[in-house]
């Protein structure tokens, strides 16, 4: 009998043991270029003892295998992809407050089912090597002209979050016009996987002009590369790309200590100084970027936006093949 008590108290120790490293795991689906995920993740495994597995992926197929793992969810976090995205795909996710909910921006708090992490705004990348200032295009409305046709990089905004923020804000940006307006700018375009790597054919060459976030052309700035960026004069917009729990996630707990560490001061400050994104937090400023109140921006209701996703991805699918 003592025999038998003392293997099933070692079993039961055993088990315990393992579901405490398992606890001490969180799996995270990612959009997120791999110098953000490099730069992040090792500290937060350092700071919190907690092991991170990584799937990188874009925006549309970790929606897509979210949805596939629904009955079993796999993924505990969501991290940055485009708040629409989020928005319209609510039902996956777990509602979570975080730990400084109070010290976020109200204008990048959308629903409670998903949190802003970064205000991520778009430009346009353009190849200074290359180009004089005076040539660079200064609205998205240029970029329809046939001068820029196989010239401009983008990435397919059926997949990127980024790029379909920037075919909602030519839509925004020209009403009724919108349309006429961005498929004249998509006969131009050669399209990548990734926005992350439009502005790396501006610097090589391979491209003239590059559609993308602000940080992504940041990069290349900074590293003193033939990029500099322009900010359209008909208008960008900065939106949150958000963060979330998966619901049916298997670390839960786990997750969220990721979530609170990624919107802790500390985190925010170096996306902005080291990363070049702007912070949702009211005690974190963007030292070093274009302020805001400089660049015009479109109402982008991220709300609005998300009922109509569906719609304009079917659009852009048929102009794509038509152009």
């Amino acid at each position: 009998m003592l025999k038998a008590g003392l293997t099933a108290g070692v079993l039961l120790a055993s088990l315990s043991v393992a579901a405490m490293a398992q606890d001490k795991t969180v799996v995270v689906y990612t959009a997120h270029k791999a110098s953000i995920v490099d730069a992040l993740v090792p500290k937060f495994e350092k700071e919190t003892g907690i092991k991170v597995d990584v799937v990188k992926a874009g925006s549309g197929d970790i929606i897509k295998r979210v949805k596939a793992e629904s009955s079993a969810p796999k993924a505990d976090v969501i991290w940055s992809i485009g708040g629409e995205q989020l928005e319209d795909n609510k039902d996956l996710l777990q509602t979570y407050t975080p730990k400084d909910d109070a010290a976020l921006l109200q204008t990048y708090k959308v629903s409670p089912e998903w949190i802003p992490y970064t205000g991520i705004l778009l430009v346009m990348a353009v190849n200074n090597k290359e180009l004089k200032p005076a040539d660079y295009p200064k609205t998205w409305a240029e970029l329809g002209d046939a001068k820029w046709k196989g010239k401009v990089s983008s990435a397919r905004a059926d997949s990127s979050g980024s790029s379909f923020q920037q075919l909602a804000t030519v839509l925004i940006a020209y009403g009724d016009k919108g349309w006429d307006v961005y498929n004249k700018t998509l006969a131009n375009m050669n399209l990548s996987d990734s926005s992350g790597a439009v502005p790396r054919y501006v610097n090589d060459g391979e491209a003239l002009v590059g559609l993308t976030l602000e940080d992504n052309a940041l990069d290349y700035v900074k590293g003193g590369g033939n990029v500099a960026i322009v900010y359209p004069e008909d208008g960008s917009s900065t939106v949150a790309d958000g963060v979330a729990l998966v619901k049916g996630a298997p670390h839960a707990e786990t997750g969220k200590v990721f979530i609170d560490w990624l919107l802790s001061k500390p985190v925010q400050e170096q996306l902005v100084s080291d990363i070049g994104r702007r912070s949702v937090r009211k005690d974190v400023t963007g030292a070093g970027l274009k302020p805001i109140s400089e660049i015009k921006l479109v109402d982008y209701d991220i709300k609005k936006v998300a009922q109509h996703r569906n719609e304009w991805i079917a659009k852009w699918k048929a102009a794509l093949q038509n152009r």
